[in-house]
């Protein structure tokens, strides 16, 4: 038997939770240290998943398959095509700049206070959150990618409403009535579309009586297994309306910028750039995969939902005075342009969506990692409180400019391919639909540049005239992303070429073709 290479990717960071969680209470360090070397190792294992991948081979790759609940047709079975893989990529490579932004975010009040914060704990339950999010990118049953989907919820629970932002107004008990908040409205939007999730999950046993995604796809392939249509939309909506939330999708979005304005900087990216990115994958995965006549049904409708997810982020992301609630919205208008991409049904819409998940990753977390390490310093989220910060710290205030500018997708970074991809993708179908998804570009360049103005230039504030420039394990965390940013901008040959044959498969699944461009005839 070959090494279970899918099985340890997962394993690792779940193992690592539960070490890391019995380390003694007064060795806070020693958890830390245990924490980014377990990352490290499973930063270390999807790098050899990457390289053993081969993106002109089978479609899905590195392939378990074993028995699990047999009288229920339930099997542990796993498998990675290209989506799964860069962002599997994605989210090893995310995890040690969180847990190292984090070092100190779980660390006592008061060297002498009694409120201990368990910072054991809180690593453990991010390298638990870790666990779930690589095997729900793999797994290829549907029951096994439920129980998954599912229970990431327990850990990001905790670490929203026990370990909230300390850059609060007001009192301690009004602070931790607002984490409270936060955590609970995570919890009930996810759990309802879980919940709805699971009756779809259970339809579509009783329809094929299995759940392997990949046993279901042949059987609909050589006509064995034939759903009635308005099973198949039922079913579909079941799934949708989950990776929605989850994603997430206006009207299903506000959990969202409440959940990353009460979470720590690093968690509020574990958020944004790791968990949310589960919804937007099973969309291709699932939805499309396994329902395409209800997706082709269901696009005019869920184009609408997208653009009006572009235009409303971005609108709400232009008047927010929270630092961090205006990246929340601003993540609420790319996730948008995330689902037009899906659902343009196109291969070049489909590619920058897929890029936009794993660029959005990387200039979200720069952005918001930098903001956190902003607001540590002043102890405000707020953007007035700030003004002439790089004056007084140019290397904060230049790493804190190219992650705005990588949100905006300024041509030369990594997000301006793949929204590039996805708005000719979109245009090659939907030119309406392209034309108006424009709009978001222009009001992220206002939310951004804004931002930038208000915080970074001007006077220099007495609250911010001792502010101190990076620090060497900030840079260490903040280095790498500027770097990828410029790299995959420059040079993203490397990422579409991992991803492309799959998007091919999908577009099998669906039995789409690039629409043919019309070029009117020389006269």
């Amino acid at each position: 038997m070959s090494f279970p290479l899918l099985t340890a990717t997962a394993v690792l960071p779940a193992v690592g939770a539960i070490a890391t969680a019995a380390v003694p209470a007064a060795r806070r360090s020693a958890a830390k240290w245990l924490a980014l070397l377990v990352s490290l190792a499973t930063l270390a294992l999807a790098v050899t998943v990457l390289v053993r991948f081969d993106p002109d081979g089978d479609r899905y790759q590195l392939t378990e398959s074993r028995a699990w609940i047999a009288d229920f047709g339930v099997r542990y079975e796993l498998g990675v095509d290209g989506i799964g893989v860069a962002l599997i990529a994605l989210t090893a490579l995310l995890m040690p700049f969180i847990i190292l932004a984090s070092w100190h975010d779980a660390d006592p009040l008061e060297a002498t206070s009694s409120r201990w914060r368990p910072t054991q704990g809180f690593f453990a339950l991010i390298l638990g959150v870790e666990a779930m999010v690589i095997i729900s990118f793999e797994a290829t049953d549907v029951f096994l990618f439920y129980v998954f989907f599912e229970a990431m919820l327990i850990p990001m629970y905790f670490l929203i409403g026990g370990f909230g932002d300390r850059a609060h107004a007001g009192s301690d008990e009004n602070a931790a009535a607002q984490r409270s908040y936060a955590a609970v409205k995570f919890l009930l939007y996810n759990l309802v579309g879980g919940l709805i999730m699971l009756a779809a999950v259970i339809g579509l046993y009783v329809v094929a009586g299995n759940f392997s995604l990949q046993e279901i796809a042949e059987a609909r392939a050589n006509g064995t297994l034939d759903m009635a249509t308005n099973t198949e939309r039922w079913l579909f909506l079941g799934f949708f309306f989950a990776f929605a939330v989850k994603a997430p999708l206006w009207p299903l979005h506000t959990w969202l910028p409440n959940a990353m304005g009460e979470s720590t900087a690093p968690v509020a990216v574990l958020i944004t750039a790791v968990v949310d990115k589960v919804g937007t994958f099973a969309m291709l995965r699932f939805c499309l995969g396994l329902f395409p006549e209800a997706s082709k049904w269901a696009t005019p409708v869920i184009l609408v939902l997208a653009l009006i997810s572009i235009i409303y982020g971005a609108l709400l992301a232009v008047g927010q005075r929270d630092i961090k609630r205006l990246v929340a919205y601003a993540s609420i208008s790319h996730f948008g342009f995330i689902v037009l991409g899906i659902f343009a049904m196109t291969s070049q819409g489909q590619s920058g969506a897929t890029l936009y998940m794993v660029n959005h990753g990387i200039s979200t977390a720069a952005l918001m990692l930098v903001a956190g390490f902003l607001i540590s310093r002043r102890g405000s989220r707020l953007i007035a409180d700030y003004g002439g910060v790089q004056k007084v710290a140019p290397v904060l205030a230049g790493t804190f400019l190219i992650g705005g500018l990588a949100t905006l997708s300024l041509p030369g970074l990594a997000p301006f391919v793949s929204e590039f991809l996805v708005l000719v993708g979109a245009f090659a179908r939907y030119p309406v639909v392209g034309i108006i998804a424009t709009v978001g570009i222009v009001l992220a360049a206002l939310y951004t540049l804004v931002l930038y103005q208000r915080t970074m230039t001007g006077p220099v504030k007495p609250e911010v005239s001792a502010m101190p420039d990076l620090r060497v394990r900030e840079l260490v965390v903040v280095a790498p992303l500027i770097a990828l940013l410029i790299g995959l901008g420059v040079y993203p040959k490397p990422l579409t070429e991992l991803v492309n044959p799959a998007v091919k498969h999908t577009m099998s699944d669906v039995q789409k073709k690039d629409p043919k461009p019309e070029v009117e005839a020389a006269k």
